[in-house]
């Protein structure tokens, strides 16, 4: 007696691989959290997980881009350490760093559109550096502007006081961030991934 079995593809190969890229960036952004210290203008450290936003939007795009951050924010809450300084819960989604948390999904969405479109992913090696450089510009436009509100809900400050202090200040780091991914871009490396 012979029975014959058929595989069935639940999930397609693509979607496996996307859903494994995207927590390769959840998980780099975390890692990209440890390196953390204090802003002497702000009580909102200065880390690089902006930096794991703009590379998330620039290699996988404006949707898998945007749900690795989600990943990202569910593992945080979830209890993984992985949040500025190693911090995890969900009291970092509602504190005064709360607003730039949740902007990251959309901010790499924004920067993945601006560097990709929306038909397919191109090449970021092929994307010129202005375009690459103004979606991470926009992409930062989201993050200060989520994380200005977040930060003047939270402490109970005017919008103009939390603009300086949650913004502002940051303005030097995201400078040295933006060129660090398009370095990053340009490398020799980024081209074998």
């Amino acid at each position: 007696m012979s029975a014959e079995t058929q595989s069935v593809e639940l999930v397609g190969e693509d979607v496996v691989g996307n859903v494994a890229r995207a927590a390769l960036f959840a998980a780099l952004t975390g890692a990209f959290a440890y390196v953390s210290f204090p802003n002497p203008i702000s009580p909102v450290p200065v880390s690089l997980q902006v930096l794991g936003v703009f590379l998330a939007g620039v290699f996988l795009g404006p949707v898998w881009g945007g749900a690795s951050m989600a990943f990202y924010l569910v593992a945080g809450a979830a209890g993984a350490p992985i949040f500025a300084g190693g911090s995890a819960g969900f009291g970092p989604l509602v504190g005064y760093t709360a607003g730039y948390l949740w902007s990251y999904p959309f901010a790499a969405a924004l920067v993945g559109a601006a560097v990709h479109g929306f038909d397919g992913l191109s090449d970021p090696k092929a994307v010129g550096t202005p375009r690459l450089v103004g979606g991470m510009l926009a992409g930062t436009v989201v993050i200060y502007a989520l994380g200005t509100v977040g930060f003047a809900l939270v402490q109970n400050v005017g919008l103009v006081e939390a603009f300086a202090v949650s913004a502002l200040a940051f303005v030097p780091f995201e400078a040295v961030k933006i060129a660090a991914a398009v370095g990053v871009v340009r490398s020799d490396a980024a081209a074998a991934a």
